[in-house]
């Protein structure tokens, strides 16, 4: 197996961190950091898989009932407990044997899986991001999304993080071990054999993380420069109107947290993974590179706790637009709360209380 990992790379300056140490799949860690980790993986993978097999079970209870936005969340926690079921197990099992235990074809089906469920979660949250910023910043284009428009953007979610996902495994770029030794990920470490992995590490980053990330911020910021510019313009009316932007401001806050609870959890792996590939070899001692990766696979059972903990209907209880709007059946018969229509809600009557015809649809 040596003989063959070696023959991928012809360059002789050129050794890869996983063959330096002899056996690429003994843990580097002590036997205490390894049960450590296996079990903080162990929580969070349960919790994880719990909390978006929640989601997915009450959406499908209501299928015919959900919008495009709420649609776009169903797929979010799709992908977040595939990560939680494809992931978690190997890794836990490996760090508690204190050794990765499924060899190559599982290394790069692990390194495969964790890579195409998380493009495929910051690929939603981007969807999401644009869906508000067109909603809040652009009302005349809030109109036009219906289901079947909303399918269409979600197959090509899936299609554009299998693309991503797959093209390691069909020569351009690899999955390989992670320097501590019980998991396995993208072959960052390319980018330091030639110009040619250079091209695979830096497309990865640009198009699977720069991008997206760029498209969120950017959606987020223009959201609470509208939010800003809209107090301001209903800053001499009365209370209710002022009570209905608050809730506002609130509701697009609890928006955020979902793309927040991501960015922090991935940026510092990014951030390793980037000194990694570009720096010097052995630039990131292995005990510093194992606490991004933990962080980033508990990103996963951020969304469900969002969703149940921030209890929007309670906030919408307490202001006097949810007077105006518990008559409503759909939003009575909602089963959970997702970063849908109901956010916008109270932004419509905010509109209506100014004499003008709502045209948001959630």
């Amino acid at each position: 197996m040596t003989a063959m990992e070696n023959e991928t790379w012809p360059q002789s300056l050129y050794v890869p961190h996983y063959l330096l140490r002899g056996d690429p799949f003994a843990s580097r860690l002590s036997r205490e950091a390894d049960i450590v980790a296996a079990s903080y993986i162990c929580i969070i993978g349960i919790l994880s898989a719990v909390g978006n097999g929640y989601v997915i079970y009450m959406s499908i209870k209501r299928k015919a009932k959900l919008k495009p936005p709420e649609l776009m969340t169903v797929n979010l926690a799709i992908f977040d407990f595939g990560i939680s079921v494809t992931g978690k197990p190997f890794f836990v099992v490996s760090s508690f044997s204190h050794r990765w235990l499924f060899g190559w074809k599982g290394c790069r089906f692990y390194g495969w899986a964790g890579f195409f469920f998380g493009c495929g979660s910051l690929i939603t949250m981007t969807l999401v991001s644009l869906d508000r910023y067109l909603k809040i910043c652009h009302l005349r284009y809030g109109t036009w999304l219906k289901r079947h428009h909303a399918f269409v953007f979600l197959a090509l979610v899936w299609a554009y993080a299998a693309f991503w996902a797959t093209m390691p495994l069909l020569g351009w770029g690899n999955y390989a071990p992670e320097p501590f030794g019980t998991s396995c990920t993208l072959d960052w470490w390319l980018a330091q054999a030639s110009l040619y992995g250079q091209s695979f590490v830096m497309a990865m980053l640009f198009f699977c993380l720069i991008f997206p990330t760029g498209i969120i911020v950017f959606s987020y910021v223009m959201i609470i420069f509208k939010v800003k510019s809209s107090a301001k313009e209903i800053s001499h009316f009365d209370a209710r109107i002022k009570n209905s932007h608050n809730l506002e401001m609130k509701l697009t806050k609890v928006a955020m947290l979902i793309c927040a609870g991501f960015l922090i959890a991935w940026i510092p792996y990014a951030v390793v993974s980037v000194v990694s590939a570009f720096g010097e070899p052995d630039s990131v001692p292995i005990p510093v590179s194992v606490v991004p990766t933990l962080l980033a696979k508990s990103s996963a059972m951020y969304n469900p706790i969002i969703y149940q903990v921030v209890d929007l209907k309670n906030s919408c209880a307490a202001s006097s637009c949810f007077k105006g709007l518990k008559k409503r059946r759909h939003f009575r018969n909602a089963m959970f709360l997702t970063l849908s229509g109901s956010q916008f809600i109270c932004y419509k009557q905010l509109i209506t209380l100014k004499g003008l015809q709502p045209i948001i649809t959630s």
